[in-house]
């Protein structure tokens, strides 16, 4: 004991009073250690410490520590203890002052606490620290002050719901705020502007984070937003629409008319007290009403000359309308013909637009598709009027629009949307132009094309990387040469800070600053949990200087932005109305958040030494990391030896873990002296290296020896691990690296034109016309969005002058692959529109 207690004892303190403070700990030193104890004059002995400063409740945001600080005066020694244990000497500072106005000494200590150290305790206990101060008379003790981890979920517990409601009726509106540390303060926006309570009476909000309108007013119908935020995120629901609508009344009845001709009279009322208004009633009943006048009061009256004359005249009249009824039908049945020939030709307005050698066979439900392009023609220049190839009866009538519009001089030149037979030529040609000075120079991770009006699509194949322009995208009269290119220079990887990380590839399209009617979609892979409550994600763009910046934060789109992001499991579609260098970064929100890696083993494809490598490859999972490892591999002449695993990789600060076991000790040893190799958890997390690889160095006894069983490891410490089970013949080259696994993709790099959609452009024109315009019984573009499970976008759709054609331009990028047209006639369908039966017109009506 006397070992425990005597720097103690050197400073002044009693091991008695040591003892029944129960401050009979190791780790503390007073003599030689001057930074943590001080001696008191005479003068101030007798005085007991007390705080100038205590510390205070925190919230730890992300991954920043926070700063406790405590000041004590008159105190030979300060320090702090957390959940019961102290904390060690060397994590305090210490700072010493001198009160100038009594000449007492301060003393001020503070410590870090960092997102680790709370985290260890989670779910047990909230974590507390206080400040102990002694001087020569005792001790004191501060207030405990806990610290928290701060957080907001991404969800609301309660969405606030659209309703129509009359005028002056009162108004609720729902909204629970998603949990979060501290508690969400909440605000409600009306069109995106704040709701303040103080500055209009006829609203408030409720205690639970209720709205509520008094009375109605017809300036109340709006988009209603509830906004949550704390220290951490901001958040908002999903928009709410109300309605506010005003049923008719009727006013009162006129005065009865003097009696007519025919022996009667009658009066009216008009709906115009109030008049009907936002989707109001009408006013119920009659407006006119007639009644038969007693025989005194009918006018008496004598058939003449002047009623012969009048009943010629109308007469007439008749006759002349109906010479004009016949002259107007003839016109109308005339150039109704030269339209059907016009569609009928509809082959013009797709030949010149298919890329070459291009030719998709027929759709197994070939009547689902009313117009199909023609594919043998490459670049046809078409002189004289549109004629129709053959007879235009029994075609489904199409309403006169931009697309059948003659083009000027009776003269069409329709050119073919292929890429340029050779990519290089392609560039050089066009790096000659100032404005396309970010043209990729990488030709093999590249793909280029020429577009107009009718959109198109550009891929670069297996790495799932793709640019859909839609129809209308360019502005018509333009045509632009655009470029897809993924990054693989080190020189243009974004810079990274603290814990956030690469999800995506870097996307290059371009050229940038070219003019977009509406926005193209580009798709691309990312390796994120998909889980947005682990994550804040940000869309990055390189400017024209090179540096990096943020233009979108996932969750928080405004859909007055040039871009709007959808990420599904694997994949995010980007809409953007500007090219440009782009990327994805996440930023973990807590320890949950995970990254998706691929585990890809391979071996040399043949061996004719006693040492045989295994190379473990660790990356990212995105298609396009896994095509140029796959491709890199090839040229060593490796083999894959296993089908890729998928591993959950925390972002725990654990590093990974490799190791291989179970191998026959009477064939096979390992050269490895360690029991395991090990990759740092930061080289994987930043993501700025692509991939990255161990080599598991393996030495047979015997040339004879072919057979190879082990179990190989691959784990994060305190986390998810994944196990290879390896049993085959390494003389043999059993799956060449050109296997299946590679996923060679057979697409068109380029395909401008109808050619790129699996819906037809006249079809794609018809259903917006009809889903577009707003139906009372929501018959319209929304329940095609909530049919297709995309309802959580139905604020970017409405802000746009088409929702169909949006809607439809996603679901292309989608299903380009995969898609079934017959699944979309369905939805359709069962939206209950007439014009849902274009779908089923077979080919030769067409």
């Amino acid at each position: 004991m006397p070992s425990l207690l005597g720097p103690f004892v050197q400073c002044g303190f009693s091991a008695a009073r040591l003892l029944a403070l129960g401050l009979v700990f190791a780790g503390f030193t007073c003599t030689g250690s001057e930074h943590a104890t001080a001696t008191l004059p005479a003068a101030f002995s007798d005085l007991l410490p007390h705080f100038l400063v205590e510390p205070e409740d925190e919230f730890i945001v992300k991954n920043k520590p926070v700063t406790l600080t405590c000041r004590s005066t008159p105190a030979t020694q300060i320090y702090f203890k957390c959940n019961g244990e102290w904390v060690h000497q060397d994590d305090h500072l210490i700072e010493r002052t001198v009160d100038p106005a009594t000449a007492l000494p301060i003393m001020q200590v503070t410590i870090d606490i960092t997102r680790q150290q709370v985290e260890k305790i989670f779910g047990l206990d909230e974590y507390w620290c206080q400040c102990v101060a002694w001087s020569t008379t005792g001790t004191q003790k501060s207030q405990k002050a806990y610290i928290r981890i701060a957080y907001l979920r991404k969800n609301f517990e309660e969405e606030p719901q659209g309703k129509e409601v009359a005028l002056d009726q009162e108004v609720l509106l729902r909204c629970h705020p998603p949990e979060g540390v501290p508690q969400a303060e909440v605000e409600w926006q009306r069109n995106e502007d704040v709701i303040n309570p103080a500055s209009d009476p006829n609203v408030f909000i409720t205690t639970d984070y209720n709205l509520v309108i008094k009375k109605a007013r017809l300036a109340d119908t709006g988009n209603y937003t509830c906004v949550a935020k704390n220290i951490v995120a901001r958040r908002k629901s999903p928009s709410a629409t109300v309605l506010v609508y005003v049923d008719g009344g009727w006013s009162e009845w006129s005065k009865w008319s003097a009696c007519g001709a025919d022996c009667s009279m009658w009066r009216s009322r008009e709906c115009t007290q109030p008049s009907p208004g936002t989707g109001g009633k009408d006013c119920q009943g009659l407006d006119l009403q007639s009644l038969n006048c007693t025989s005194e009061q009918c006018p008496q009256t004598v058939s003449g000359a002047e009623d012969v004359a009048l009943y010629v005249g109308m007469v007439a009249v008749a006759l002349c309308l109906t010479l004009l009824l016949i002259v107007v039908v003839l016109v109308y049945r005339r150039k109704k013909e030269d339209l059907d020939a016009d569609v009928a030709d509809s082959s013009i307005l797709t030949t010149g637009f298919q890329p070459m050698g291009i030719k998709p066979s027929k759709p197994e439900n070939s009547h689902l598709l009313t117009i199909q392009p023609d594919l043998t023609s490459t670049t046809t220049s078409y002189q004289g009027t549109l004629r129709s190839r053959h007879d235009a009866t029994g075609k489904f009538s199409m309403t006169n629009g931009p697309l059948l519009d003659p083009l000027p001089n009776g003269s069409h030149t329709l050119h073919n949307g292929k890429l340029n037979p050779d990519p290089a030529e392609f560039v050089s040609r066009l790096s000659t132009q100032s404005y396309f000075k970010t043209l990729p120079r990488d030709v093999a991770n590249s793909s280029f094309g020429t577009f107009n009006f009718l959109g198109g699509r550009l891929t670069i194949p297996s790495t799932g990387i793709s640019l859909l322009i839609p129809p209308e995208a360019i502005p018509r009269g333009k045509i632009y040469e655009i470029y897809l290119t993924v990054q693989r220079k080190e020189d243009l990887r974004l810079p990274l800070a603290g814990c956030q990380t690469l999800l995506s590839p870097v996307v290059s399209c371009g050229p940038p600053g070219v003019v977009l009617s509406r926005p193209v979609i580009l798709s691309m892979d990312h390796c994120s949990d998909a889980c947005l409550d682990n994550w804040a994600v940000r869309l990055k763009k390189q400017n024209y200087e090179g540096t990096w910046e943020d233009v979108l934060l996932m969750g928080e789109e405004l859909v007055s932005e040039p871009y709007y992001c959808q990420l599904e499991a694997e994949t995010c579609r980007l809409f953007s109305e500007q090219l440009g260098t782009l990327a994805l970064v996440g930023e973990s929100l807590h320890m949950g958040a995970a990254k998706r890696l691929r585990l890809v083993l391979f071996s040399d494809a043949y061996c004719s030494t006693l040492e045989y490598n295994i190379r473990v490859y660790c990356m990212d999972d995105t298609q396009d990391v896994f095509k140029e490892v796959m491709q890199m591999e090839r040229q060593l002449g490796g083999r894959l030896i296993d089908e890729p695993h998928v591993l959950l990789f925390k972002d725990s600060y654990h590093n990974l873990r490799l190791s291989i076991h179970d191998m026959p000790q009477a064939h096979w040893r390992s050269k490895l002296l360690a029991g395991y190799q090990e990759i740092p958890f930061y080289h994987i997390w930043n993501g700025s290296q692509r991939y990255l690889h161990c080599t598991f160095t393996l030495e047979r006894l015997s040339l004879s020896t072919c057979e190879l069983t082990c179990q190989l490891c691959v784990w994060q410490v305190e986390g998810e691990g994944q196990s290879f089970s390896l049993d085959f013949n390494i003389a043999k080259d059993i799956r060449a690296v050109d296997s299946e696994f590679l996923l060679m993709d057979s697409t068109a790099a380029a395909l401008a034109g109808p050619s790129a959609f699996q819906i037809p452009y006249l079809i794609r024109q018809k259903i917006c016309s009809s889903l577009d315009a707003p139906c009372p019984n929501g018959a319209d573009w929304r329940m095609l969005a909530q049919r297709l499970k995309l309802e959580r976008h139905m604020s970017f759709f409405a802000s746009k002058a088409s929702p169909t054609s949006v809607i439809l331009d996603l679901w292309e990028a989608q299903h380009f692959h995969s898609g079934n047209i017959n699944q979309l006639a369905t939805v359709m369908a069962d939206i209950g529109k007439q014009e849902a039966m274009i779908f089923l017109v077979s080919d030769g009506e067409c």
